[in-house]
């Protein structure tokens, strides 16, 4: 009980540091829906450990129609996580979480596909993900990491970076921009139409040179021969 206790202090003053919103420990106490969902959440993993499953999980849905925060019981999170508002986070079962993580409204830490095993990902110490952003699978994010709102991860993240985007990438890292110089680096949604129309570029020009003659042939620019050259180019 007085290690419980200590724990719940703990997280009363770590919101206090981190929101400026918070105006007193009674406000914090009564009025954070991620504070209740991780004392929920602990007393739900101590079930699960016990072997209590279904009255873990029971709890851990009543929990979430009382906060708008999912935590499966199972997952593993460390100390001083603060939930900014929270409405719409889900964490799922197999997800590790450590140390002075932060996240905010509508992260989902989760899976893709229906795979057993390490299914989610793993955020290390000192994280932050935006609103809205989604990191999924058997990854993980490193030390010191941030998350763009929004963003969606789907590769491990090294210590010290910053990702956005959909799907992310990485444009900081160790407080140094990243200049993405090869394309491939970024797998976007439409690269594979772009090389499916390259390839036809690609058939059309060659088709032409053997009606026309290679004399017949206009050069065509540098990058749209990049492209021709490249079947898997990405943007």
């Amino acid at each position: 009980m007085p290690h419980l206790l200590s724990l719940i202090r703990e997280d009363v003053a770590n919101v206090l540091e981190h929101d400026p919103a918070a105006k007193s420990r009674l406000e914090v106490y009564l009025c954070y829906a991620g504070l209740h969902a991780v004392w929920f959440y602990r007393m739900n993993h101590w079930l699960w450990n016990h072997n209590s499953f279904l009255l873990a999980r029971w709890l851990s849905q009543v929990a979430r129609h009382l906060t708008g925060i999912e935590i499966h019981p199972g997952a593993q999170l460390g100390r001083r996580l603060f939930i900014d508002h929270g409405m719409g986070v889900v964490i799922g079962e197999t997800a590790i979480v450590g140390e002075d993580v932060t996240l905010y409204q509508g992260v989902t830490l989760g899976g893709t596909g229906k795979e057993h095993g390490k299914r989610h990902p793993t955020l290390l110490d000192n994280v932050v993900v935006g609103g809205g952003a989604k990191i999924l699978g058997n990854i993980t994010v490193g030390h010191n990491c941030r998350i763009g709102a929004g963003s969606v991860v789907l590769r491990n993240v090294p210590d010290d970076s910053t990702v956005v985007g959909v799907p992310g990438h990485i444009i900081f890292r160790e407080g140094k921009r990243v200049v993405i110089t090869d394309p491939k680096q970024i797998n976007d949604p439409l690269s594979e139409a772009l090389a499916a129309v390259a390839t036809e570029v690609k058939k059309l020009s060659e088709r032409v040179r053997q009606i026309e003659g290679a004399d017949g042939h206009e050069p065509v620019s540098e990058s749209m021969q990049r492209i021709m050259e490249d079947g898997d180019y990405q943007i």
